[in-house]
């Protein structure tokens, strides 16, 4: 009887697919890659037209011994690696370690691993995808250049074991940009007027918002809504206008990566390396009581929203047994996307839609169940008839200005009976049936509300991998260990959700943006991956994008190099003495930022936080106040006499006092601000920043 060997990338699968394929077939693991580059070299040969140098990975070398006993003894190999491009690279670097020859390996792909599929694939057996292979090693290759030749230069300027990425050094300006925004937002001033109006007969006030006339008019001033209020005083209000209308809701898109992550995100609060963790288990197979291990959901990686149509047919039928025909999708809704997709997989979805969550509750952990019911109610919903809802807006008069109100009701929830998002849970408000055009109503109170307007968001883990989907950096497998990268270097820090630049962060941010500019540029970044796609689609031969990315970046590496010679790094000393030995202390750069060291080092040893003046006093005290960070790396301004003291601000105080109130200002860009936000003043600072 024939032997057959089938090599997939993780063990988690081995058990599962060797159940699926009988006797004969003999399955192993290749946990993830095999080769790559040697650490302590370059491992690119640029004078022999940029080949690679590979090397086995440390610490497979007994691994590879197993797999190549195995492979001897079978009549076929099939590489089952993952259904990517990466997946296709390892294939390759297997097929140069096992040795074997050519004739004998298989490359096969399964999107879901499930027996039909398992099975399917085997007899779909085809030859390595040598284009898929080229864009992942130009992808790796890349990554090599930047990492290899930059990472030295920090180390140079900043002193301790940074480094630079491709993709990362990228995110991190998106994450430094969107600071700098925040820290130059003006708030400006804005008011709203609600009405509250009393219907005869009816016990419920009716609710209304201030319009304008018959242009929206925007409030700015406390002056401005005075002078409405006054008009207002005497004025009669009746209903102008009542207009009935359908709105129609669609369904979802099913998920891709991007969209997985940033959903779960949002309603499970999982971090996008928790959700591709989690996902990876609903893949690789679930221990399903009865049933043995199963993959639940297809493959996890991917940008594309297109569904088989087994996969449809099977769903439109269980919509249809379960909520009835009128529930069922009309047309399959396409992508709105306009870039390439790999459209060689699906959207995520479950394996199986009669798998129902609550089916499968008792066989998942809490958080692998959540995730499980996202994607299953995703999916069921992208399948089902929009949501119907009847619509109603009413005017109301008062002189020469108009109020509204507006309220809609669901008339057939269609999808919305298996997927809701946080907006839907929202209760808008319900309209009583007597209104009618030319109604008198009784005024009972005008509330009038100062506010302010609000500087961009801080980017999340959700918002940022959409931001980075949406600029085309990165791809679906990059999004999660990208973040990781900048959040375990400490160039980014996550509190609750939210992201925020270091110092180092900050550090590194300013160098690659100086020296580096091309690297750190959105459209260039953007640009790569799109010569990446052209590889993959065999449109663009591999060395030319590394011919062309290589002497540029070499230039670029010269010259930063040139410039970073004429300044020498000396440690600052300060006039702070080592209360150990009596020395200076000197300011050093560390992981975490900057630090107060003793030059005596190694026979003293001392270091404390080292915390920046910025010449102001205390508004609080009147004792200085000087640049601190959080346990995670984010800056914000407190008083040295901490924690006597207890003042704090997050923007940069200034020893000014507001005319208006006499709270101490804040500097934002090139402006001075009062920081009680209720009073608003604001004035442009003085050239020397006073």
């Amino acid at each position: 009887m024939a032997k057959y060997l089938v090599i997939v990338e993780s063990p988690a699968k081995v058990k599962t697919i060797k159940k699926f394929l009988g006797s004969n077939y003999e399955v192993e693991a290749s946990n993830g890659h095999v080769r790559d580059f040697p650490k302590s070299q370059f491992g690119i040969d640029v004078e022999n037209d940029f080949e690679p140098k590979y090397i086995t990975i440390r610490g497979k070398g007994e691994l590879l011994a197993k797999l190549r006993k195995a492979a001897k003894k079978a009549d076929k190999i099939y590489l089952a690696t993952d259904p990517d491009r990466e997946g296709e690279a390892i294939s390759w670097h297997l097929m140069q370690a096992l040795k074997e020859s050519p004739e004998k390996m298989y490359r096969i792909t399964f999107n879901e691993i499930t027996k039909t599929a398992v099975k399917a694939s085997i007899k779909q057996a085809r030859e390595l995808d040598m284009d898929l292979v080229d864009a992942q090693q130009t992808r790796r290759m890349l990554d090599r250049m930047v990492g290899y030749t930059i990472s030295p230069l920090l180390w140079a300027k900043v002193k301790r074991g940074l480094s630079a990425g491709r993709v990362q050094s990228v995110a991190l300006r998106i994450i430094c940009d969107r600071e700098e925004e925040i820290n130059s937002f003006i708030p400006e001033e804005y008011w709203t007027l609600d009405g509250e109006f009393k219907i005869a007969g009816e016990r419920k006030p009716l609710l209304a918002k201030f319009y304008g006339t018959d242009k929206k008019m925007n409030v700015h001033t406390k002056e401005e809504m005075d002078e409405i209020l006054k008009n207002l005083e005497n004025e009669d209000f009746e209903i102008s206008e009542v207009k009935k209308g359908e709105r129609i809701k669609n369904p979802p898109l099913p998920f891709t990566t991007s969209t997985l992550q940033q959903e779960a995100s949002k309603t499970l609060n999982f971090s996008t390396q928790k959700t591709m963790r989690l996902a990876q288990q609903l893949y690789e197979g679930i221990d399903i009581k009865g049933n043995g291990t199963v993959g639940v959901i297809s493959y996890l990686r991917t940008d594309s929203t297109r569904i088989s149509e087994e996969a449809d047919t099977a769903a439109r039928a269980y919509i249809k047994e379960q909520y009835g025909e009128n529930y069922v999708s009309l047309s399959e809704k396409a992508s709105k996307t306009g870039q390439k997709i790999q459209d060689a997989h699906e959207a995520i979805r479950p394996t199986d839609i009669n798998r129902t969550p609550a089916a499968l509750k008792d066989s998942l952990s809490r958080d692998q169940f959540r995730l499980y019911q996202l994607i299953w109610r995703r999916f069921t919903a992208s399948r089902m008839a929009p949501a119907r809802y009847e619509t109603t807006s009413v005017k109301i008069k008062g002189g020469e200005y108009v109020f509204t109100v507006a309220a809609s009701k669901v008339v057939f929830d269609g999808f919305l009976s298996v997927y809701t998002d946080e907006e839907e849970n929202k209760k808008g408000n319900v309209l009583s049936q007597s209104l009618e055009k030319g109604m008198k109503l009784t005024l009972n109170t005008l509330k009038p509300e100062q506010h302010f307007t609000q500087p961009p968001a801080h980017y999340t883990e959700a918002s940022l991998v959409k931001t980075m989907e949406e600029l085309g950096i990165g791809r679906p497998s990059t999004y999660a260990p990208t973040i990781t990268t900048i959040i375990s270097r400490r160039y980014v820090s996550k509190e609750q959700k939210n992201l925020y630049v270091t110092e180092l962060g900050e550090v590194v941010n300013s160098i690659m943006k100086q020296a580096f500019p091309s690297i750190v540029d959105v459209n260039f970044t953007a640009t790569m991956e799109g010569l990446l796609d052209c590889v993959e689609a065999g449109t663009v031969q591999w060395k030319t994008v590394v011919r062309n990315f290589y002497p540029d970046l070499k230039h670029d590496v010269d010259e930063a190099e040139k410039e970073l010679e004429k300044v020498d790094i000396q440690d600052e000393v300060t006039d702070i003495v080592c209360e150990n030995c009596g020395r200076n202390m000197v300011i050093k750069y560390g992981p975490h930022g900057r630090f107060l060291a003793c030059p005596g080092f190694p026979e003293c040893r001392n270091t404390k936080p080292y915390y920046e003046k910025i010449g102001v006093t205390c508004p609080k005290c009147g004792k200085e106040v000087v640049l601190k960070k959080t346990k995670k790396g984010r800056k914000y301004y407190g008083c040295e006499d901490n924690p006597e003291c207890d003042f704090m601000s997050w923007q940069k105080p200034s020893n000014k006092k507001c005319p208006v109130c006499g709270s101490y200002m804040v500097e934002k860009g090139n402006k001075l601000l009062c920081s009680q936000e209720t009073c608003g003043y604001v004035e442009q600072m003085e050239k020397d920043g006073k």
